[in-house]
């Protein structure tokens, strides 16, 4: 009977042990689910740089695939333009407000 009692004893000491293993241990269930949120926020921040290696691969496809690409770039970045058109620059000459109206005016009244 003492011997029994031991060998329970025993068998639910090593239970312990073991569910303390897998919820608090090395490799327990906190760790996984800390890694299963660092998973997640992986996937979403690959799934952007995808995006954007798309629309990089695209660029790339326009502009090895035709002018039309590369002529809108020259224009746009480079400000060139084709022989015999006339480049016209528009200019508003009238003045800007001052950043703060109410500050100005207060200045003025001192």
């Amino acid at each position: 009977m003492r011997g029994l009692r031991i060998v329970l004893l025993l068998l639910v000491a090593l239970l312990a042990w073991l569910q303390w293993r897998l919820w608090f241990g090395n490799g327990g269930q906190r760790e996984v689910e800390a890694l299963h949120a660092q998973v997640a926020a992986q996937q979403h921040e690959n799934e952007g740089l995808k995006q954007r290696n798309d629309a990089l691969a695209a660029e790339v496809r326009d502009l090895k695939s035709g002018e039309a690409a590369v002529e809108e770039r020259a224009r746009s970045e480079l400000g060139m333009i084709k022989p015999g058109e006339t480049f016209y620059r528009v200019v508003d000459d009238r003045p800007t407000p001052p950043a703060d109206a109410n500050s100005a005016d207060a200045e003025t009244k001192q």
